[in-house]
């Protein structure tokens, strides 16, 4: 395809120099896509002059705004063939229908469109990737509940539990015809991709004596949906507990399930957990997308002496090297960060886990079956057969595996592990009270990482302000020469809460001599923590919120006052 109208456009603007222009034709093989990842993405090019360009290059319609969507074709276009083809019907115009795309080359996003709405052709216009994504996803945002609020005015009663709130019991043929019907079906599936799509970390489908809660986790906080009907609760229960391969006959102990998934291209694993409440089963889904997890040490937010200090440990050819804190804050994920740094083809790596969370290339990886007797302890002991470089155990949850890995460790072995611990300073106090030789610790440890997670500002909507007084005095606000922080004011991006995603904040202690000799006379966390020097959650937290990163209503949130 000729693309010297749109590069007239562009260089005629003063938004591309024609050499930088002509040198990008010259690559093979060039696209429309192409081009958009090269000056677009890369943020040489604003995005909305790009857009305008193409549309006048191509002689279509500019939407530099999308507020009405037909509903009735939205039903007919499945929601993850939009977002893959990021493209959206718009409204029927006089027997074709109006698609909103940021690229009016692929000829085949036409033809799946006109067939699934049924018009005579397809009449193209185009918009900003931004704002059609955000079109998308408040459009298709919308349907569950709508769905939920048209299913809800089909029946006036529950029909699964009696006027106490007890279970009523249900055919297993029943309930397997119940889980099939197609709005069942649509309305799970729905409840799946949207909480994908948000990128939340598990879904929470809880029932209620008036209502049952549909809740998703985002950034580390639950955030409520809208409820699904309560009536469909033992149907939304079985067709999860169906595509989970569980009983769906037994519904008054706890389940343990998987799902795997794929949408638009990439695999997804949900562990799903059935546990049985006085009005039914509280269903909880944990979402594990490969595709989200980066294992980058730049991705981690550590400031640029603790990643100097964490990339130095993780590289010991032996000794053990701990991360500690509470569940959900990142510390398999920095360990899978670590064995990817560290990864070559000489190595042998292993790993015990419970369970494995993300499959990684070239490394051996072990799960728990606590049922057949496969504990962290008994793998670990299999394991020191198999003869490794560098063993991973997911949790060091008893004075047993303790034991092993410090062992293993001191046997020219390099070990990674987790603690439940509030700081790195207490690992070590943990560790003696599962009654580990204190000597041990002091010959194998090699250092701690304690790690907390806070919510990000969102970019689309950061603003500055200066701390009240108030606010200073409760934070006891170190930077007095720093007067300027940040907030998010809230926007369609982050929702309205202010913040998307989330980032680590973190204390690292190395060990040296003068703390390999104190461990000897059992010290107190408080006594390691003033004898290593190392930064505290607080003040590595205040760093992010001067850089305006984050808050200092997150730092509060997570870490414990010095």
């Amino acid at each position: 395809m000729d693309y010297q109208k749109l590069g007239h456009l562009l260089i005629s603007r003063g938004l591309l120099a024609e050499e930088e222009w002509n040198a990008t034709l010259e690559k093979e093989p060039v696209s429309l896509a192409v081009l958009a990842e090269t000056f677009v993405e890369s943020g040489r090019l604003p995005e909305a002059d790009w857009a305008v360009a193409i549309a006048e290059a191509f002689d279509l319609p500019f939407l530099a705004e999308i507020t009405d969507v037909d509903p009735d074709l939205l039903s007919k276009v499945p929601s993850d063939l939009a977002f893959k083809r990021l493209a959206l019907p718009l409204r029927r115009d006089n027997g074709s229908v109006v698609v909103a795309v940021t690229d009016p080359e692929p000829d085949q996003v036409y033809e799946d469109f006109r067939i699934l709405t049924g018009a005579a052709r397809i009449k193209v216009v185009i918009s900003t990737e931004k704002h059609l994504r955000q079109a998308i996803q408040k459009s298709y945002g919308a349907t569950v509940e709508r769905m939920a609020a048209d299913l809800s005015g089909d029946r006036e009663g529950d029909g699964t539990t009696s006027e106490t709130g007890l279970e009523v019991d249900h055919d297993i043929g029943n309930l397997r015809e119940l889980a099939g019907e197609p709005t069942v079906v649509n309305l799970v599936n729905l409840i799946l991709f949207e909480a994908i799509r948000d990128k939340a970390s598990d879904i929470h489908i809880e029932p209620f004596e008036s209502e049952l809660k549909l809740r998703y986790r985002l950034d580390g906080m639950l955030k409520e949906m809208p409820p699904p009907p309560k009536h469909l609760r033992l149907a939304i229960t079985s067709r999860i507990k169906i595509m989970a391969g569980m009983n769906i006959a037994e519904r008054f102990v706890p389940q343990d399930g998987h799902i795997r998934l794929s949408l638009e291209g990439r695999q997804i694993d949900l562990r799903v957990s059935c546990c049985p409440t006085v009005y039914g089963e509280s269903v909880v889904l944990r979402i594990l997308d490969k595709s989200s997890l980066i294992l980058d040490i730049q991705e981690l937010g550590m400031a640029e002496e603790d990643r100097s200090k964490f990339d130095e440990v993780i590289r010991r050819p032996h000794g053990i090297f701990l991360v500690t804190g509470p569940t959900g804050s990142g510390k398999t994920t920095t360990l899978y960060t670590a064995l990817i740094q560290i990864f070559s083809p000489s190595l042998k790596i292993i790993t015990v886990e419970d369970p494995v969370e993300y499959h990684l290339p070239g490394v051996c990886q072990i799960q728990v079956n606590q049922k057949r007797g496969l504990t962290f302890a008994t793998g670990l002991r299999s394991i020191m057969r198999q003869d490794p470089d560098v063993i991973m155990v997911g949790e060091i949850r008893d004075g047993e595996t303790a034991e092993i890995s410090i062992r293993s460790a001191l046997t020219g072995h390099l070990v990674f592990s987790t603690l439940h611990t509030n700081t790195a300073a207490g690992a070590i106090p943990r560790l003696l009270d599962m009654g580990i030789d204190p000597f041990l610790i002091s010959s194998s440890l090699n250092g701690i990482l304690a790690q907390r997670l806070v919510r990000r500002i969102c970019r689309g909507c950061r603003i500055e302000y200066e701390p009240s007084a108030e606010e200073k005095l409760v934070s006891r606000w170190q930077h007095a020469d720093s007067t300027k922080c940040y907030r998010g004011a809230g926007c369609e991006i982050c929702g309205g809460t202010g913040y998307k995603g989330r980032i680590g904040i973190y204390e690292i202690i190395i060990l040296n001599d003068d703390l390999r000799e104190m461990i000897i006379s059992r010290p107190s966390a408080s006594m390691i923590m003033q004898t290593a020097g190392a930064n505290s959650f607080r003040e590595d937290g205040w760093k992010k919120v001067t850089q305006g990163i984050t808050t200092m209503e997150e730092v509060l949130r997570v870490a414990e006052e010095d």
